[in-house]
């Protein structure tokens, strides 16, 4: 993935942030949303449900590979499972559909961004457990796009091994109802 010369000026002020001392942009290296704004990135979360901790690339409108780790004491692992835990399914899946919409949010100028919602997950499979601490790799690339639906290919990945893939669709939302 690779950034776009003619990409939004809203993933341009973020691609600013990645510059080193000597102005070249580091390769496939992003700062901790801790510094970058989820609003930057183009997803509606906030903390706590926000599960994207890095942005690695993204070809706006294409594709995003992002970063994610859960720290043990996290409140999920007190019940998921004690004595045993392991992140969810169903927070992987989450983690890659924030990964889908920073992908498709990137297409836009930071103030004309829809809202994207996940509409549909496809075929999702899990093949290994991932435990806390482990750095999660997230990549979303979108395969199809009807009207307002965003169809991608997305798959997690643990010390370069696939643990989850599937298909995640997102729609746009419509206009928020008036205040």
């Amino acid at each position: 993935m690779r950034k776009t010369k003619n990409a939004p000026k809203s993933i341009d002020s973020f691609a600013s942030q990645l510059m080193n001392p000597s102005g070249h942009r580091p390769h496939r290296l992003a700062p901790r949303l801790r510094r970058a704004s989820v609003v930057d990135l183009g997803l509606p979360h906030r903390p706590p449900f926000v599960f994207v901790r890095e942005l690695i690339a993204c070809e706006p409108g294409i594709s995003a590979e992002c970063v994610t780790t859960f720290e043990s004491d996290d409140p999920m692992f007190a019940g998921h499972f004690p004595g045993n835990p392991l992140v969810p399914g169903v927070i992987l899946t989450e983690a890659l559909a924030q990964t889908a919409g920073i992908a498709a949010a990137a297409a836009y100028a930071e103030d004309a961004r829809p809202r994207f919602l996940l509409s549909a997950i496809r075929g999702m499979k899990f093949f290994h457990a991932v435990r806390p601490q482990e750095r999660i790799v997230l990549r979303a690339e979108k395969l199809a796009e009807v009207d307002d639906l965003l169809q991608f290919k997305a798959e997690a990945l643990v010390k370069g091994k696939q643990v989850a893939a599937g298909q995640i669709v997102l729609s746009v939302a419509p206009d928020a109802a008036p205040d």
